[in-house]
């Protein structure tokens, strides 16, 4: 199957099964889901979701996380991966959006890199997310299930997998289909044990089509 063939036939049927995708994180305004894509680096959205409710009421906006110390942070975070290194980086990020930016998350990519603890992953979900813009955010579930379906082969980095799949999916279907894969990866193409039987891409799926041929092999 050609590249371009493939492509047509899985993002058709992620708009069919998936009408409807998006971020699991809950937030109500662009800082607040910038705090939370920061805390979600190797942790959950749902252990997220526990953690920021209370850090939120504490320090609702920029300005107010940014009067905190990280000391003051870790106490709300405690529960999350990597605490103390995220605290640092929430206090420093809430300290540049005020001295920077006025308090407001940038829009660029070149800006939002320029705050702590925001790494190319996270810019590029602000972007999609917040600003509706054609950025592809590769996760561990994106970068796995891209590979595994067959949109992207023998990829060695996120930002080649990124480039690649920038390069093939429309421009108006990146920002859904940022969430698309993040979502199969998460309930059905898992990492350990990926659910061929319920996937409704198995039968274009290299990796499904890889695992039914060795069973009947056997």
């Amino acid at each position: 199957m050609k590249k371009a063939e493939r492509y047509s036939i899985v993002l058709d049927r992620f708009r069919r099964e998936m009408p409807v995708a998006e971020t699991e994180l809950e937030f109500a305004s662009p800082f607040q889901l910038l705090v939370a894509v920061i805390l979600s680096a190797q942790c959950t959205d749902k252990r997220v979701n526990l953690i920021t409710p209370a850090l939120f009421e504490a320090y609702p906006t920029a300005e107010a996380m940014a009067e905190a110390t990280p000391d003051d942070i870790f106490d709300y975070i405690r529960s999350c991966s990597y605490p103390n290194n995220k605290a640092k980086a929430l206090a420093g990020m809430a300290r540049r959006l005020l001295s920077d930016f006025g308090g407001e998350v940038p829009a660029t990519m070149d800006e939002l890199l320029t705050l702590p603890g925001v790494g190319r992953k996270t810019a590029n979900v602000v972007l999609s997310v917040v600003y509706d813009r054609p950025a592809m955010a590769v996760d561990t579930h994106v970068f796995r299930v891209a590979e595994r379906i067959g949109l992207t082969t023998r990829s060695r980095t996120p930002l080649s997998t990124e480039k690649t799949l920038v390069e093939n999916i429309p421009e108006s279907d990146i920002p859904r289909a940022h969430h698309w894969l993040i979502l199969h990866g998460r309930y059905v193409c898992k990492a350990r044990r990926p659910d061929c039987g319920a996937c409704f891409l198995a039968d274009v799926c290299r990796y499904a089509l890889r695992a039914a041929k060795a069973g009947n092999s056997e």
